[in-house]
C-alpha cells in the first residue's frame, strides 16, 4: 500500500514537472516567435549581422524601443539582429560592424539588472579596441532623479573611449514627461534614417491603445496617514475581447484630457479574472495638485469613463522559467499589485490542478498601519487558511515606536531565506524603488552574500518591478 502511494505521489510529482517544463518551452516559443518578427534575427549564434539591436531594460520599454527599432530598420532593408544588452561580451562587440544600443537608467544612475553581465565584462573590463565599430545610443532616464540617464550616457562615453565612432549624438528620453509623441523618439527616428540612408519608413507601434471603461473602484485605506489608495476595474469598451496578458506585466493608459500624457501601472490581475485590476496611490505634487494620471482614475473619473490604455509586456517581472520553483514576493504599498498578479496565477493553477502539487509561496508585505493599509487582506487571509500561501509576514511601520520594514524581516528571517533559495526558491520583489527595494537588495546580499545575488538575477531568479 505504502508503495503503490509512493509511485502515485512519484507520477504526480513527474506529470506536474512535464507539465511546467511545457509550459516554459511554450513561453520561450512565444517570446522567441515575437522577436523573430524581426527578419534576420536569432537569440544566439557565432555571426553577426551588420546592424546588431541591444536593450538594456528594467520594465520593457527600453526593449519595446529596441524592437521598434529592428523593425524600422528592416523594413529599410537592413540585415538586423535584437538582443539584450546583457549578451554582448568584449569579443562580440569587436566583432561588430553597427551597433544601436537602447538604454533605460534604474534608480540613480545604475544599469538595469539584465545589463549586469555587460557592465562586469565590458563597461569595468580592461581598455577595448573597438574602432571598426559605429555605434549609436538611445538613453532612457527620469529627470526625478539626480544621474539623469546616468546608465546611457556611460555606455556612450566607454563606447567612445575605446575608439567607437558614434553615428550621432547621444539621444535622450525622459520617461517623466512619458510622452506619447516624444521628440527624443523623433530625434532617434531621424538620426537613423539620416546616417543609414533609409528611406521614409513607418515607425510601426507594437501595441496599439485602444478605449477601455472603468468598471468598478474602492478605496481600500479611509482614515490612514498616508495618500489615499484605490482598487480598480478596467474592461475593454464595447464589448471587446479581453487581451491576454501574463502576471507581472503592466497597463500604459494614456491621460485624459492630457494628450500625449502616458503612465504606466502593474496590473494586479489575471486574464481569468475578467478585468485588467490596478491598485492606485494617488500622487501629489510640490504644489499640492493632485497627480495626473492618479488625480483622475481615483478622484475625478467615474464609472464607465473611457480611457485609452494597451497592455506591456514586462518579460523582466514574468514568472518564465520559474513557474515550478518556491517563490519569495517582497514588496511594499501599491507593490502588492505586481505581487498579487503571481499569486492569482499560481493559484488559479492550483484551481485548474487539484491533483498537482503546489510550490511553496512566501509573501513579505508593508505598509503603514493594519487597521487602515491590508489591501486585499481578506483575499490573503484565504489563501493562507486554504494552505495556497504558506507563508505571509505582514509587517505595519507605524504600528510600533520603532519604525519596522519588510528589510527587517528579512535580516530576522536570514537563515529561512538562505534556506528558501538552497530550495531553488525565486525572489521577486515589487514596489518602491527608493527606499524598500534598495534596503531589500542590500539585505539579500548581506543575507547571501554579493556574488550569490548576481547569480541569482543572472539566473532570472531574482527579479524586480521597482519604481
Amino acid at each position: 500500500m505504502i508503495a503503490l502511494k509512493w509511485i502515485y505521489a512519484t507520477g504526480v510529482l513527474l506529470s506536474y514537472g512535464l507539465l511546467c517544463a511545457f509550459f516554459i518551452q511554450r513561453h520561450l516559443q512565444r517570446e522567441f516567435s515575437r522577436k523573430a518578427q524581426v527578419a534576420g534575427f536569432v537569440s544566439g549564434g557565432e555571426s553577426l549581422p551588420v546592424c546588431v539591436v541591444a536593450y538594456a531594460s528594467q520594465t520593457g520599454q527600453a526593449e519595446e524601443l529596441a524592437f521598434q527599432t529592428a523593425r524600422f530598420l528592416h523594413d529599410g532593408g537592413e540585415s538586423v539582429r535584437l538582443v539584450s544588452l546583457g549578451e554582448l561580451t568584449s569579443e562580440k562587440l569587436q566583432q561588430c560592424r553597427r551597433l544601436l544600443c537602447i538604454a533605460s537608467t534604474y534608480g540613480e544612475g545604475d544599469a538595469p539588472d539584465s545589463a549586469a553581465p555587460f557592465v562586469s565584462k565590458v563597461m569595468q573590463s580592461r581598455p577595448l579596441n573597438l574602432t571598426g565599430l559605429e555605434f549609436a545610443v538611445l538613453a532612457l532616464g527620469d529627470s526625478s532623479y539626480k544621474h539623469f540617464c546616468g546608465f546611457g550616457r556611460a555606455v556612450f562615453h566607454r563606447l567612445q573611449s575605446c575608439g567607437a565612432r558614434p553615428l550621432f549624438d547621444l539621444v535622450e528620453v525622459d520617461s517623466r514627461a512619458n510622452d506619447r509623441s516624444s521628440k527624443g523618439i523623433e530625434t532617434w527616428r531621424q538620426g537613423l534614417m539620416r546616417v543609414l540612408e533609409i528611406e521614409k519608413i513607418q515607425w510601426r507601434d507594437t501595441q496599439v491603445f485602444s478605449p477601455w471603461l472603468i468598471r468598478a473602484r474602492k478605496h481600500l485605506n479611509p482614515h490612514s496617514s498616508g495618500r489615499e489608495v484605490h482598487h480598480i476595474e478596467l474592461v475593454p469598451a464595447d464589448g471587446e475581447v479581453l487581451p491576454d496578458w501574463q502576471a507581472g506585466d503592466l497597463v500604459q493608459l494614456e491621460v485624459p484630457g492630457v494628450p500625449g500624457a502616458l503612465r504606466d501601472y502593474s496590473i494586479a490581475s489575471i486574464p481569468q479574472d475578467g478585468a485588467v485590476h490596478l491598485l492606485v496611490r494617488l500622487a501629489v505634487r510640490e504644489d499640492g495638485s493632485a497627480g495626473l494620471a492618479s488625480g483622475w482614475l481615483t478622484q475625478r473619473a467615474i464609472l464607465n469613463d473611457r480611457v485609452q490604455l494597451r497592455i506591456r509586456t514586462h518579460p523582466a517581472f514574468r514568472m518564465a522559467e520559474n513557474t515550478a520553483r518556491p517563490l519569495l514576493l517582497i514588496g511594499n504599498g501599491t507593490g502588492l499589485a505586481g505581487l498579487r498578479a503571481h499569486l492569482r496565477a499560481r493559484f488559479n493553477e492550483r484551481v485548474l490542478n487539484q491533483d498537482i502539487p503546489l510550490s511553496s509561496t512566501w509573501l513579505i508585505f508593508g505598509e503603514r498601519h493594519a487597521q487602515f493599509d491590508s489591501y486585499y487582506r481578506e483575499e490573503i487571509d484565504d489563501w493562507i487558511k486554504q494552505d495556497l500561501l504558506c507563508r505571509a509576514d505582514l509587517v505595519f511601520s507605524r504600528d510600533q515606536p520603532q519604525r519596522r520594514y519588510v528589510q527587517h524581516v528579512l535580516a530576522e528571517c536570514a537563515s529561512d531565506v538562505r534556506e528558501w533559495v538552497e530550495q531553488g526558491a525565486a525572489i521577486y520583489v515589487c514596489g518602491s524603488l527608493k527606499g524598500m527595494a534598495a534596503e531589500v537588495d542590500a539585505q539579500l546580499k548581506q543575507t547571501l552574500g554579493e556574488d550569490a545575488v548576481r547569480q541569482l538575477s543572472l539566473n532570472g531568479r531574482y527579479r524586480r518591478d521597482v519604481y
